[in-house]
């Protein structure tokens, strides 16, 4: 797999950003994105991410979105609706050249396992 630059990643997450959100009015509102910051903050959802992730919930990310929605109130929506679309493709991007778990499923895919037998009891070298 090719790597990929931060730029042409930034593009390719605007051209679909685009269509998941064709018009200004189906970009979340700051309301949303507030609720969206302070449920995250939620006992039962800190707990569930706690449980699932084994660390807390980080909402910083929340935060800095509301804080955009809130810098961008004076601008017209269409100039808005491009600002969001540019601000969520930035990050899309950033999450994909980065390092995460899907590389993990990106090796285990190329990677040769030796197949396991069921009833086997004797461990054999696989020469991995």
């Amino acid at each position: 797999m090719a790597k990929l630059d931060y730029e042409t990643a930034v593009q390719q997450e605007i051209a679909h950003l685009k269509k998941v959100h064709p018009k200004p009015e189906d970009i979340p509102s700051c309301m949303t994105l507030l609720d969206n910051f302070l449920s995250c903050h939620l006992f039962n959802n800190q707990m569930k991410f706690l449980y699932r992730y084994g660390h807390m919930a980080e909402c910083a990310q929340k935060a800095e979105d509301f804080k955009f929605c809130l810098s961008n109130k004076s601008l017209h929506e269409e100039e808005r609706y491009e600002a969001w679309i540019r601000h969520r493709a930035e990050w899309w991007a950033k999450r994909r050249i980065t390092k995460s778990s899907e590389d993990v499923w990106e090796i285990r895919r190329c990677a040769r396992f030796p197949k396991l037998y069921r009833g086997s009891s004797t461990h054999h070298d696989v020469g991995l």
